[in-house]
């Protein structure tokens, strides 16, 4: 009698797929990504979705740094892969990255896809769930300081959430400022102060070293989103200007990488997704200013978006 063996072939896989930027930008929009991204900090503080901090290498001969940002959620897991050059400044873009999803069920390569898009919009999503829960309720002026990508994506994502009677810009380029404001019909001022007295919101998206909104210019209402200085050498808020409520999406991250928080020896108020999941308003109280660092459930729940609507 001879013995038959029967070999079992794995089941055959699609190769996974590779979405551009165009094609990113066709599908997102900051209607949708908003409640992804609010969903996204909720499931993350409490305990939903895992990531470490992220891993950043120095790219030492040209000032640049290499960040590997790994997250698993409840639908997919996936890893950024993103760079930041600060000296690209005015040649190119200074953040750049790509993103690669897996199915949560298999562990199979689903996705690759690029991540500069995804980095833009989510973080102005964010800025604009924070600004949403946290900033006054009658905001007449916006302050932006910086004009560069995240300007623009702030200013689109945060007039989704409150309205503004003024928005004024300014950037340590003059013409810049002008350039802005020209596009967006928005008031180019001369100085920072300038910019931010009087203002009901004021965004930092610059990519400072050294503090550039000072705390003495600001109301005592006044509601900060701090989103440009990622690293632990760069801060864009003085001391005073962190002496409000320091809300922040990961105490972890925000104690190894803000050099705004770092610096200060400001103390944490509360994680975002805290606050969120209470589904109450925040106790009245000082001011809170909201450091924005960026985190990986971010960036792969925003790819999953992109992915299940294809």
């Amino acid at each position: 009698m001879s013995i038959v063996y029967y070999r079992v072939e794995p089941e055959m896989t699609e190769a996974p797929r590779f979405i551009t930027e165009p094609e990113i930008r066709s599908r997102l929009t900051f209607e949708t990504l908003i409640p992804a991204m609010r969903q996204a900090l909720i499931h993350f503080s409490t305990g939903r979705m895992q990531q470490p901090v992220r891993t950043v290498l120095k790219v030492a001969p040209h000032d640049g740094w290499f960040g590997v940002m790994p997250a698993v959620t409840p639908e997919v897991f996936g890893a950024k892969l993103v760079t930041f050059f600060p000296g690209n400044a005015g040649k190119r873009h200074t953040h750049m990255a790509t993103i690669q999803l897996f199915r949560a069920e298999t562990g199979e390569p689903i996705a690759v896809m690029d991540g500069r898009l995804i980095t833009e919009m989510r973080t102005a999503a964010v800025s604009a769930v924070a600004t949403e829960l946290l900033a006054p309720k009658t905001t007449p002026v916006l302050a932006i300081l910086g004009s560069g990508v995240q300007a623009h994506s702030h200013l689109k994502a945060l007039r989704l959430v409150r309205s503004f009677d003024e928005v004024r810009v300014w950037s340590r380029t003059r013409a810049n400022a002008e350039a802005f404001a020209e596009v967006t019909g928005t008031k180019a001022m001369a100085t920072a102060e300038a910019a931010v007295r009087g203002a009901s919101v004021v965004v930092t998206v610059t990519s400072a070293i050294e503090p550039i909104l000072k705390g003495e210019w600001l109301d005592p209402n006044a509601y900060v989103n701090a989103v440009g200085s990622c690293t632990p050498d760069r801060r864009e808020l003085d001391n005073r200007a962190m002496s409000g409520r320091l809300v922040v999406e990961s105490r972890e991250a925000a104690r190894r990488e803000s050099g705004d928080a770092i610096h200060s020896g400001a103390t944490f108020h509360a994680e975002l997704g805290e606050l969120l999941a209470r589904e109450e308003p925040p106790e009245a109280g000082p001011r809170f200013v909201f450091k924005s660092l960026g985190i990986a459930v971010e960036d792969i729940a925003a790819a999953w978006l992109v992915y299940a609507s294809i």
